[in-house]
């Protein structure tokens, strides 16, 4: 990776300039960092999601209606749901292990969700519409393209696909 020199010290070709020159260190740091975040999120928001999913009904109240009536209309479609990328795919995801595989179809998932059982509804999330899982499913892919990062198992291991 060649760098250029600013007042700011030595930044990489193509990075935009720090916000705080004095902390152009950080930023280079800090970038890898991000992603981790980013991938520890979408992992840990997906496992919540599927860990609802198998909780018993009478432990969730309210939320095990909404759960019911999202996945009846994913099985009158003839689409069970996923709850092996939900769940086991999610604690791959957070490890950074087979991520772009698990992340893609989680993206894959979120969109069968987002356009057969969201998108009649509208966009707005707090009416059960496409706003939400249109959103996670494009974070997915996005991880599915960038893969798990510097911090991960795949890195870790060589495995990257």
């Amino acid at each position: 990776m060649s760098t250029i020199m600013s007042n700011a010290g030595a930044v990489p070709a193509g990075e935009p300039k720090p916000i705080i020159p004095p902390l152009a260190s950080f930023y280079l740091h800090a970038r890898d960092l991000g992603w981790l975040v980013v991938r520890l999120t979408a992992g840990g928001m997906l496992l919540v999601h599927g860990i609802m999913k198998i909780m018993p009904m009478t432990e969730r109240g309210f939320a095990a209606t909404i759960e019911a009536f999202a996945a009846g209309s994913l099985a009158r479609r003839g689409i069970e749901p996923a709850i092996f990328i939900e769940t086991i795919g999610a604690v791959l995801i957070i490890l950074g292990l087979f991520t772009r595989f698990i992340a893609a179809a989680a993206a894959i998932e979120f969109a069968i969700i987002t356009f057969l059982a969201h998108w009649p509804v509208g966009f707005t999330w707090s009416r059960g519409g496409w706003e939400y899982p249109l959103f996670w499913g494009l974070i997915l892919f996005a991880v599915a393209l960038r893969g798990g990062g510097p911090y991960s198992l795949d890195r870790k291991l060589g495995w990257e696909l």
